[in-house]
């Protein structure tokens, strides 16, 4: 199996976590940010010598690669890439929004024909959101939507849509369907991050650590309205 570190910093919240042979071993949490600068580098400091005090053997470092918060993202980027140089790992970036329907899956009653719709604030009526169904297929791309009444319409129409993430509440009065369901209290976590980073690792599915950039620098600046960048 693997032992993985996670950086999480999307959003307001910054944590980190170690799993070993798909068991998380190491945790914290900061939910008084954003503080990611002043925060980040003391709890990987603490993961890391957690580790090493156990002689456990680093195999990649698993990061959230958004979308989210710009200066979040960059943090967290810049410490998995510096930590992949130093130690020579493997870098595996996760989705910020796949993420978040983990523990949706884990601990949720969702129907098995419901589709999941986590989503991240971006100010006003705005949220980056995708679809996906409960094997995390992509039923809809990711995308920044400025939420009204037929947003989603099309696939509440046909079944259960369950809204969560840190944008999704103010948006339900908006969406106000019968097959709309929020969930509340769902936040992006290093923790979560165990599931997703070891199958993308046992895959092959690695990122070039000179090269790879948040996708909210490189996929979604160029698409978005400039009034949300």
């Amino acid at each position: 199996m693997s032992c993985i570190l996670h950086i999480e910093t999307s959003t307001e919240v910054c944590s980190v976590a170690v799993s070993e042979d798909s068991h998380v071993i190491f945790q914290q949490e900061d939910h008084s940010g954003p503080n990611h600068a002043e925060r980040l580098g003391s709890m990987v400091d603490e993961a890391l010598s957690f580790t090493d005090n156990h002689a456990i053997p680093f195999d990649a470092v698993a990061v959230s690669c958004g979308p989210g918060s710009y200066t979040g993202l960059r943090i967290g980027v810049s410490m998995a890439k510096g930590i992949c140089y130093g130690r020579n790992l493997k870098l595996i970036a996760v989705p910020t929004l796949e993420l978040i329907c983990v523990p949706v899956l884990l601990r949720e009653m969702v129907e098995e024909n419901a589709l999941l719709c986590p989503m991240i604030d971006a100010r006003r009526m705005e949220v980056y959101a995708g679809i996906y169904d409960r094997a995390l297929h992509e039923v809809r791309p990711v995308g920044a939507d400025i939420v009204d009444t037929n947003t989603y319409k099309q696939w509440l129409d046909e079944r259960p849509v369950f809204f969560f993430g840190n944008g999704a509440a103010k948006c339900m009065e908006a969406i106000s369907h019968p097959n709309a369901h929020l969930i509340e209290g769902i936040k992006p976590l290093a923790k979560w991050m165990q599931p997703l980073a070891e199958r993308r690792l046992l895959n092959g599915q690695t990122e070039d650590v000179a090269y790879f950039e948040p996708f909210y620098l490189k996929d979604y600046v160029a698409k978005m309205p400039q009034k949300l960048i």
